[in-house]
């Protein structure tokens, strides 16, 4: 373990060994922030922490493969495996977190999940059934639209009394064609899984006691659903570190580690 930390510097190695409570680490572009995520993986599980109760997320599917990557050649050296580590995007997360529970919020475990091209095509047939125009709606637009007030957590109904009334009720179609499809959006992968931990505290305990360390990379780019997830998955322990970049963002100096 000497080794992987004479590979830090002062301030690295010691975020890195603050492994207890809340942790927030905030530095610049190229400063070696994932680096601090990656090497604390690696000593938690030289510390003995099992690898299966490490979660580390991030925003990409290729930055997830990269800190996977650079986990494993670091426990390699030690001679230990680190393929028992969860290390994903949010959304793979959620998503692989929904098909295990998915009976509580009364979804089939074969859910089908809508990429771009499927919530666009939703959207179509939202506006044929309301025989609007998708010239005066542009399709990928009312995605947009409905992909914010999701995340913004407005219902159709709170956009309908801010005046938008076409749009709130293009919004209630394309999510009744999407439920009787047995299937979920992007923005609902995060959405869901959050009242699902919210609502039954049985699997919040059950997902909380697995992950004894959360670590969130770019912190800066979470939304509200992102943060509230890292919080409940952090539970009693409060064992949430994460790394940001406050330069790349005006709120993320302001924002509470999840668990404080």
């Amino acid at each position: 373990m000497t080794s992987l930390l004479d590979d830090l510097n002062t301030r690295q190695r010691e975020a890195v060994l603050q492994t207890e409570g809340p942790v927030l680490v905030l530095a610049g572009a190229g400063t070696g922030k994932t680096r601090v995520i990656t090497y604390r993986v690696a000593h938690l599980i030289e510390t003995g922490v099992p690898a299966s109760s490490i979660l580390a997320v991030t925003f990409t599917n290729k930055a997830a493969d990269v800190m996977k990557q650079r986990i494993q050649e670091l426990l390699r050296r030690a001679g230990r495996d680190a393929s028992e580590v969860w290390v994903s995007t949010f959304h793979s997360f959620c998503a692989r977190l929904l098909r295990q529970e998915a009976t509580h919020l009364g979804l089939p475990h074969g859910f089908a999940i809508y990429d771009d091209d499927d919530q666009t095509s939703a959207v179509k047939r939202a506006l044929a059934q309301l025989d609007l125009s998708a010239e005066d709606y542009p399709p990928r637009s009312l995605r947009a639209q409905i992909s914010h007030a999701k995340n913004d957590g407005i219902s159709p109904d709170e956009m309908e009394f801010t005046g938008q009334r076409e749009i709130a009720t293009i919004f209630r179609v394309y999510q009744k064609i999407l439920d009787k499809a047995a299937a979920l959006d992007f923005d609902d992968l995060l959405l869901r899984a959050v009242d699902l931990l919210q609502d039954h505290a049985a699997v919040r305990g059950r997902w909380s006691e697995r992950f004894r360390h959360v670590m969130v990379d770019e912190f800066q780019d979470t939304n509200q659903a992102q943060e509230e997830l890292v919080r409940l998955l952090g539970g009693a322990r409060k064992n949430v570190c994460v790394v940001g970049d406050e330069d790349q963002s005006s709120t993320v100096g302001g924002v509470h580690v999840p668990g404080t």
